[in-house]
């Protein structure tokens, strides 16, 4: 019994390095046009599935496309509506394991050929000076070894299901539920579905359990796939987690479907077992019901892909998602500019004083790190857009120019508002660099320059005399900066970023000492408006 289960595990490492090496070499060798379908072939919920189900079935690994996703959206670079449907083909495409097991492993002498593929894989890796070539040598390595390892696990639970089913380890008075936590367990603790699966189905094969047995615990391993997502989105962002609860709530549904309706989809593997003549082994048949309560799963919920993805958006607000949506723009004023430019003034406001906390915050807390001003500086960026589009949306027939004036002048100051955002991350690199060593001398002067710069973030009106200290004292720590690159009392390099990031802040000061004018400027027009009307 001891002999069997240490067979068994060995077969399951080896099955594990197999499928790492597949899954690296395949995406090593095809990885940036992996990478471009994952970004490219994306635009809506079907393409995307299409595409999800593509690199899952080329990489053999569910987890490593999931895990790529969630960097996706992280990113930004796609929307949740986007990956939902990467996940959604994901999970029909992690079905290619099955097919291989059940329709190779179970069909062949799996020796014969995997012998002379290793051989093979082995030689082109270690001939080949072609990187490619070498990636794809490791992944035919890896897909003789996933063979050989299959082979192993057959062998073992062939020879090995009499003795578990006579010391109790296995029994069908288990239940489906058990089942279905044995497979869950297996995919969570190898952290790979495919190992997983592969050893219901060989167990399966092998007369060890039952039929509806090994589908409930199919259904398992389909659940704890998700474990990837989850742990890969623990810190990740708030998109992410979205993304990683999606995955969880899809194969939960999916999941319960299935099980729901085991005894008629049990009735329809073997029927279509029968129509299209497959062999009438309990892994042909397994495969076959993993890949149809899939596929149905993901026929359920595409429909539903955007509102789905409405409801995860209400998920894990932050503070600075709240901030980035607009409060007071209406859409059902789009057709009176007169009304709307209130409420366009209002979120003004609101962009205003979220900018000018953005520039608080980098100038007076102390050990502050980028990563720490990147989401509100995103919610801004965001508020910032949302007004200018909404502009952008406001019908200009028979606009009074009072009201041209107004929002011309809006649009230029949300342009200020958005290079002051895009810049405040280098008032904390000029207090990183202020507080070195090397500039000790200069210590009085850097202070000098960002109490200038507090006092003029604090101001509520423009200030030209705080904006003429500013640049006074930037040129002085601007020529005592090149004066010590002269006499080398510090590098070059050092010299040329500290130039770099003073030159960045002035241009910082000057954007908003530019944008303090908008407050002036609606009081003007809003005069000249209501003299206008009232004339």
């Amino acid at each position: 019994m001891l002999s069997s289960i240490f067979q068994v595990l060995g077969g399951l490492a080896l099955f594990l390095l197999a499928m790492e090496m597949m899954t690296n070499g395949l995406k090593n060798a095809a990885g940036h046009h992996l990478r471009h379908m994952l970004g490219h072939w994306t635009r809506t919920p079907l393409r995307a599935l299409m595409a999800g189900f593509v690199i899952t079935g080329v990489v053999q690994h569910s987890g490593a496309v999931t895990v790529a996703t969630i960097g996706f959206v992280n990113a930004g670079l796609m929307s949740l509506a986007q990956s939902l449907g990467v996940i959604f083909g994901s999970n029909i495409g992690t079905t290619m394991t099955a097919w291989l097991v059940s329709l190779i492993g179970f069909g062949f002498k799996i020796e014969a050929m995997a012998l002379p593929l290793l051989a093979a894989g082995v030689g082109i890796k270690l001939i080949s000076r072609n990187p490619r070539n070498q990636f794809l040598g490791e992944a035919l390595a890896g897909f003789a070894l996933f063979f050989l390892g299959l082979s192993i696990l057959k062998t073992a639970l062939e020879s090995s299901a009499l003795g578990f089913q006579s010391a109790g380890l296995v029994s069908a008075d288990y239940g489906l539920p058990a089942f279905m936590l044995i497979g869950l367990l297996a995919t969570v603790l190898t952290q790979s579905s495919s190992a997983a699966l592969a050893i219901v189905l060989t167990a399966a094969a092998g007369g060890l359990i039952p039929l509806d047995n090994a589908a409930a615990a199919v259904i398992g391993a389909n659940l704890g796939s998700t474990s990837t997502a989850a742990l890969s989105a623990l810190k990740a962002t708030a998109n992410a987690r979205r993304l990683a609860t999606g995955h969880i709530l899809f194969n939960l549904v999916t999941g319960a479907i299935a099980l729901l309706i085991l005894p008629g989809m049990l009735w329809l593997v073997a029927a279509l077992t029968d129509w299209l003549e497959l062999d009438a082994n309990p892994a042909v048949s397994l495969a076959l019901f993993h890949t149809l309560f899939n596929v149905l799963g993901a026929a359920l919920m595409l429909p539903f892909t955007l509102p789905f993805a409405r409801f995860l958006g209400r998920l894990f607000r932050s503070k600075e998602e709240d901030n980035a949506e607009p409060r007071y723009l209406d859409n059902t004023l789009v057709k009176t500019p007169e009304l709307a430019i209130g409420a366009v003034d209002q979120e003004m406001k609101r962009l205003i004083d979220h900018s000018q906390g953005l520039l608080r915050v980098c100038l007076d807390r102390e050990s502050l790190a980028e990563p720490d001003v990147r989401p509100k500086a995103d919610a801004i960026r965001n508020l910032n857009q949302a007004v200018t589009d909404y502009i952008g949306r406001l019908r200009a027939e028979k606009m009074h120019p009072s009201v041209v004036n107004a929002l011309t002048l809006n649009i230029r100051t949300c342009r200020y508002l958005a290079e002051a955002t895009e810049l405040a991350l280098h008032l904390v690199r000029l207090r990183a660099l202020a507080r070195r060593a090397d500039f000790g001398a200069l210590e009085p002067a850097f202070e000098r320059y960002f109490e200038i710069i507090r006092a003029l973030v604090a101001s509520e009106e423009p200030a030209p005399k705080t904006v003429d200290e500013a640049e006074a004292v930037y040129h002085q720590l601007k020529a005592a900066t090149l004066e010590r690159m002269i006499r080398q009392e510090f590098s070059s390099s050092l010299g040329s970023q500290t130039l770099d990031e003073l030159s960045a802040v002035r241009r910082l000061t000057d954007q908003w000492s530019k944008a303090l004018f908008w407050r002036d400027g609606v009081t003007l027009l809003d005069n000249g408006a209501g003299q206008a009307l009232s004339s």
